[in-house]
């Protein structure tokens, strides 16, 4: 809500997100992650950035003229706001950081459970009649299988134990 209406508001004045940036001193990327929720200004830049668009701290923040005016210098309703938005972030990346959690769990399992077919099977394709063109194709395949999976599998196992530790939840 507070991204979308900077970046409209922005885009209406008619300024580019660097001299947007240059106005409000400070780099294009932190304008940018603004726009894109992935940060929010402190209460002190987000008045800044209502003078600079000359639009009204509710404003930004996305409330209607039905709901109170919010004074443009009460940092203590901008701070509560602001903490709000901040709060709703830190829930989406919770969420993306269990859903990645979840993803590298149920490939290591894929990967062991892959490992554990390729073993119990050992090479079957091996007593197979490669005279046969379209044996000798599909015998083929499963040996570039199995040859890329047992150089490729090890890496990608330490890339999602690590992904796994990366993840897991802090406390």
């Amino acid at each position: 809500m507070l991204s979308d209406n900077i970046r409209s508001i922005r885009k209406a004045k008619g300024l580019s997100q660097e001299e947007f940036a240059i106005k409000l001193y400070v780099v294009r990327q932190t304008v940018s992650k603004w726009e894109r929720g992935l940060s929010v200004p402190d209460s002190e830049m987000l008045i800044h950035i209502s003078e600079i668009l000359e639009t009204p701290v509710s404003v930004l923040l996305g409330e209607t003229q039905a709901e109170t005016e919010l004074p443009a210098n009460d940092l203590n309703v901008i701070s509560e706001k602001l903490e709000v938005i901040n709060l709703q972030l830190a829930r989406g990346k919770e969420k993306k950081r269990k859903v990645l959690h979840g993803l590298c769990i149920a490939f290591c399992a894929l990967l062991v459970l892959i490992a554990a077919v390729l073993i119990a099977k050992d090479s079957f394709y091996l007593g197979w009649d490669f005279r046969d063109p379209e044996t000798a194709v599909v015998g083929t395949f499963f040996h570039a299988f199995e040859w890329l999976f047992v150089r490729l599998a090890p890496v990608a196992f330490i890339g999602a134990v690590v992904g796994i530790v990366l993840t897991r939840p802090r406390k």
